[in-house]
């Protein structure tokens, strides 16, 4: 068993192409928590299908944030730490196998789940203490260093950096590396990424903190849904409407997930 920490702000049609992902992808059991933060399109929508997940038992927890509980920090920062503080008090958290982190503008592909844990079970194996997270190669890795073995016939590399739209980490990550400052994080709308990087580094006394699987994981499919974070960072003007991405979610939602899927395979 498995769980997902996944974040959403707006895009709606993303976020149910990515959990339809989850839901025909994975082979393993997993629990789904889902942080909706500060969402401000297509709210009443939001609520309408996350009650139809909770109905239906596909979800195992849905949290919708304002600014007041995001305590004007990065968002995503801020639901990575409850989830990480929640999942610590989990009597059976050592019987995960080890948790997610994912961004609702990304796909899963198929398998990914087992291959990740076929990963975990290696790289534990192999002593490779050093390693505190998995994720695909093309995922941003730097200095990629490729090792002498090969998970499920796929090449490994480890090195430094990673964008986390999908980081599997192992089951003890928050135990071991720790929680965000966000007091750093106040008025700040990225970084999630690039403080865990400091966290790691220091924590493991290394750049070799991450491993990268030579094949699809996931799909990042952001440039057809818009980017949040990015949008936020920007000086542009009327931001807070322009995060609704309305015809992003147009396209999106005009497809079903077949050809979805098949069109941002091509991505």
């Amino acid at each position: 068993m498995y769980k997902i920490f996944l974040t959403v702000r707006n895009r709606l049609s993303s976020t149910k192409k990515c959990i339809e992902a989850i839901k025909r992808h994975s082979k393993l059991e997993y629990q789904l928590y889902v942080y909706d933060n500060i969402t401000n399109y297509r709210i009443d929508e939001h609520f309408e299908y996350f009650s139809k997940l909770y109905k239906d038992g596909d979800i195992t927890q849905i949290t919708f944030n304002t600014k007041q509980s995001t305590f004007g920090a990065f968002s995503k920062a801020v639901a990575c730490n409850m989830f990480g503080l929640q999942h610590q008090q989990d009597p059976n958290k050592y019987k995960c196998d080890f948790l997610v982190i994912l961004d609702n503008d990304t796909c899963v592909c198929e398998n990914w789940d087992d291959t990740l844990l076929m990963g975990w079970k290696e790289i534990k194996r192999r002593d490779l203490n050093n390693i505190k997270i998995i994720t695909n190669y093309s995922s941003g890795l730097i200095a990629p260093r490729k090792l002498n073995f090969k998970i499920n016939d796929y090449e490994v590399y480890v090195g430094r950096y990673s964008g986390s739209s999908l980081w599997c980490i192992r089951e003890n990550f928050f135990e071991d590396i720790g929680f965000l400052n966000l007091e750093r994080l106040v008025n700040i709308n990225k970084k999630h990424d690039q403080y865990y990087w400091n966290k790691l580094r220091s924590s493991t006394g290394c750049d070799e903190y991450i491993a990268g699987l030579k094949t699809r994981l996931s799909i990042d499919f952001s440039s057809m849904s818009g980017s949040v974070c990015s949008t936020l960072s920007s000086d542009l003007d009327n931001k807070e409407d322009i995060i609704k991405f309305e015809r992003g979610e147009e396209i999106i939602d005009d497809m079903n997930f077949e050809e979805f899927y098949s069109h941002i395979k091509n991505i």
